[in-house]
């Protein structure tokens, strides 16, 4: 699976960075900024919580 980030959307909350930090960043703005391409399967749940825990919405995984 892959993760998309709708830049324009993220409002700097960091939920995602906090549950899933080796999939996710924050640039110098606060906004996301994802780290990998494909999310490792090690890190599936964690991504699928931060999905779960955006308050703008702005993440989704995708096949």
């Amino acid at each position: 699976m892959r993760i998309e980030a709708d830049r324009d959307a993220c409002i700097a909350s960091g939920n995602c960075v906090m549950v899933a930090g080796a999939v996710f960043d924050q640039d110098d703005d606060g906004v996301v900024r994802p780290l990998v391409d494909e999310v490792p399967d090690a890190e599936l749940d964690h991504a699928r919580e931060a999905v779960n825990l955006c308050p703008a919405s702005a993440l989704r995984l995708v096949d």
